[in-house]
């Protein structure tokens, strides 16, 4: 998968969400997701119930006394370490979700950029020009994807930007320039050298489609090829839990060894290590092409 610029995550993005296109219409910065107060707050919400579950399962019922009962301390503890873990989590989950939206959104507008060059392709070797061609992809799409499609509000903005005498090639680079599509912004940047220079636009748009369908069908294949083992590093990844889960509601007496110094370090250095797993898993996983 081709890495977007979006630095949700990682470093705060001061990109607006939302701006105007060079037609003058408000459009999508295809590279920023802001999730709204109710996104995020649910978000959070479920980060922390999950992690303080986990917190609970695996640094829970430390500070028992000597016969086993717990103490003002272990209580104390277990909210500390529950609610610690919890906070962690709730608040790391919010950039993972953006960063999934980010990547749903950034494959469903490159099959939907695919689709636009195939129609685009077909209503210009039909003999129509330029801008006949666009209305007519327009028209051609609207049968295939909902209302609020990418591609069909970025068809709207060309459109209007058309209407008001604005170039295609300014339109298409504004585009190119909000997706962090690289195969946008090439495509956007050929079409700009056709126009001003007489090239063959048919043949750019075709062999744009051609590419990008290829890219498109290599990167499908890819990840179907490595589904089995991202099934595998999530169930490796739930195992840990699962196990001590078990081995605490069915053998009591031997799960007090966890709440010893010697078995909470061990914990602790069996997470930092399933953690640091998943991690290299995922960059493994994470082709790009």
């Amino acid at each position: 998968m081709e890495k977007t610029r979006a630095l949700v995550g990682s470093k705060k993005d001061v990109r607006p969400q939302y701006g105007l296109s060079a037609a003058n219409m408000r459009t999508l910065n295809y590279e920023v997701c802001r999730m709204g107060t109710a996104g995020r707050a649910l978000t959070f919400l479920a980060g922390f119930a999950i992690g303080a579950a986990v917190g609970y399962l695996f640094y829970g019922g430390i500070g028992r006394d000597a016969s086993g009962e717990p103490t003002a301390l272990t209580y104390a503890l277990n909210v500390l370490f529950g609610g610690g873990a919890g906070i962690c989590a709730g608040f790391a989950g919010i950039p993972i979700r953006e960063r999934g939206i980010l990547r749903r959104r950034f494959i469903k507008l490159s099959r939907q950029f695919r689709d636009m060059l195939e129609s685009l392709n077909t209503s210009l070797g039909a003999g129509k020009n330029v801008r006949d061609s666009f209305s007519a992809v327009y028209e051609d799409l609207k049968a295939q994807y909902e209302e609020d499609a990418y591609i069909l509000r970025e068809l709207e903005v060309i459109l209007s930007g058309i209407a008001n005498n604005i170039d295609i090639e300014d339109l298409l680079e504004d585009f190119g320039r909000r997706s962090g599509n690289a195969d946008i912004a090439s495509f956007a940047g050929v079409f700009r050298v056709c126009g001003r220079r007489g090239g063959d636009i048919k043949d750019a748009v075709r062999s744009t489609h051609e590419i990008l369908s290829d890219k498109l069908e290599i990167r499908e294949e890819i990840e179907t090829a490595v589904t089995s083992s991202k099934t595998e590093q999530s169930i490796m990844m739930v195992m840990p839990v699962a196990l001590i889960f078990i081995v605490k509601v069915m053998s009591p007496d031997f799960a007090s060894n966890f709440t010893s110094a010697p078995g909470i370090a061990a914990t602790t250095v069996a997470i930092a290590l399933f953690v640091a797993a998943y991690f290299v898993g995922r960059a493994v996983l994470d082709i790009k092409i």
